[in-house]
């Protein structure tokens, strides 16, 4: 008998005998005879705000990770239903919130309003079957004494080591393996009604200890004799399990020559062609939107200069500084991290950005600029000191209209001692607002002076007056 081809989801095994892939990857599972999953998401879930009390990934990575659980989903559909087994160790459940790439807006003008929304989502959405799971932990578990026969080996080897992390709540599908107390359902074969590929959900195994790795010369990273003993047991004892699914197996796989045209019903045809068409339409309209998604991310990414901090104000502020002809980037040079570097033909500029949800920026920030202005000029490159420029975002998460200064009395007054510049991000909105919709290169350098030959607050010249499209006028009540 051939050797099994394995794969592994989301860990790698110490072992020759399993691929690694990404959950990044768009590798076709029908490529392996099993599959072993982990859905860890510790990548995507690395940086967030937080909703509800659980975290909200941003945009990028809430289209990525959405994409990628797709993937996997019709990747398992197919690969059970073509005579796989694909086989998950449920990790703990883990709940976020995810952008659906919709926006809400509210009001007009200076009262304008924008709300990104989110739906609830967790790791287990890569799940071809609709399973209602609970968070629990635990070790006492037993398998159930009916069709539990292709797990029989697996547990006497791995049993003991096993911990359930989620209760499986789903009536119509009967428990493999239960909690000892309670009967509750934490193990589960899911068989092809069309193959002998099946699902397998089997509780958790510790499969990243950290007696799995040690250090080696050059502080490399090497697989300990514990982690090298570990998963070759491991690697065969999913091959039993694989290997009695298949031999108790309730539908007989189809051979090649009976599923030829000579033998196939017209009805059958028929709706393959439909088949075939309809997922050709689904992939083609996936593809779209996903493409609109990402251009609508990026086009609005710039009202973030409006209610964002962090990271995300970083980005906003180098959109709109590019819209106002600059070019600029954040940097990392010789251990110089700078939120924004900026330049155009009148002088080159540092920027530090600062968001506050309700109350004005500091002089912490205008410390901070000042040492990375000077720290900037101490390069050998460097032959002028540059302009340093705090953007702030004060009371970001009240609207326009009901904000206050976005500087302190202090900030404002050490602006002027240190020659810095202060621009209000709202502010800056507006005047990229206007160009990012109208060609305008005469008011895009007034406001690039305005930047460049002020210490202290920014005052930039006033937003041209512009006919509004009748289909964006507000209507009267």
């Amino acid at each position: 008998m051939s050797k099994s081809l394995i794969a592994s989801v989301g860990f790698e095994c110490a072992s020759s005998s399993v691929e690694y892939i990404s959950f990044g990857s768009s590798v076709s599972l029908l490529d392996f005879d099993v599959t072993l999953f982990r859905p860890q998401i510790d990548d995507y879930t690395g940086y967030y705000d937080t909703y509800n009390g659980k975290p909200c990934l941003d945009d990028d990575r809430s289209f990525a990770l959405r994409r990628y659980m797709d993937h996997w989903r019709r990747e398992i559909v197919d690969a059970v239903n073509g005579g796989k087994t694909i086989i998950v160790f449920m990790t703990d459940l883990s709940d976020l919130s995810v952008a659906t790439g919709e926006k809400k807006y509210s009001g007009s003008g200076r009262n304008s309003r924008v709300t990104r929304l989110v739906m609830d989502y967790d790791n287990y959405r890569f799940l071809p079957y609709a399973l209602k799971l609970t968070p629990s932990i635990g070790r006492g578990m037993v398998l159930a004494t009916e069709k539990s026969e292709p797990l029989n080996e697996y547990w006497r080897e791995f049993g003991e080591a096993s911990t359930y992390k989620v209760i499986i709540n789903d009536a119509s599908s009967p428990g493999h393996v239960l909690t000892r107390n309670g009967n509750k359902s934490v193990g589960l074969i899911v068989r092809s009604k069309v193959s002998n590929g099946a699902l397998v959900l089997l509780p958790d195994l510790n499969l990243d200890a950290e007696t799995f790795t040690v250090k080696g010369k050059d502080n490399q990273t090497l697989w300990s004799k514990e982690a090298q003993a570990f998963f070759p047991a491991l690697v065969a004892a999913v091959v039993s399990i694989d290997k009695a699914i298949k031999s108790s197996g309730e539908v007989t796989p189809e051979p090649k020559w009976s599923a030829t045209g000579w033998f196939k019903l017209r009805a059958e045809i028929d709706i393959e062609s439909k088949l075939a068409s309809l997922n050709a339409e689904l992939d083609r309209i996936n593809e779209e939107s996903a493409d609109l998604k990402s251009r609508l991310s990026d086009v609005s990414l710039l009202r973030g200069l409006l209610y964002e901090k962090g990271p995300q104000l970083e980005k906003a502020i180098i959109k709109a500084l590019r819209i106002l002809g600059y070019s600029a980037e954040k940097s990392n040079v010789d251990n110089i991290e700078l939120d924004v570097v900026f330049a155009s033909d009148e002088g080159r500029l540092i920027g530090e950005a600062e968001g506050k949800d309700s109350k004005p920026v500091n002089i912490t920030k205008l410390r901070q600029l000042a040492l990375n202005v000077h720290e900037d000029f101490e390069r050998e490159d460097v032959e002028k000191i540059a302009k340093g420029v705090l953007f702030g975002n004060g009371y970001r998460l009240s609207p326009l209209e009901e904000r206050e200064e976005p500087f302190t009395e202090k900030c404002l007054s050490a602006s002027v001692a240190s020659s810095a510049a202060l621009v209000s991000t709202p502010e800056l909105f507006l005047v990229a607002q206007y160009l990012s919709d109208n060609a305008d290169p005469d008011f895009a350098r007034k406001c690039r002076l305005a930047i460049g030959s002020t210490v202290g607050r920014v005052l930039f010249p006033p937003v041209p007056q512009i006919a509004v499209p009748q289909d964006l006028a507000p209507s009267e009540a």
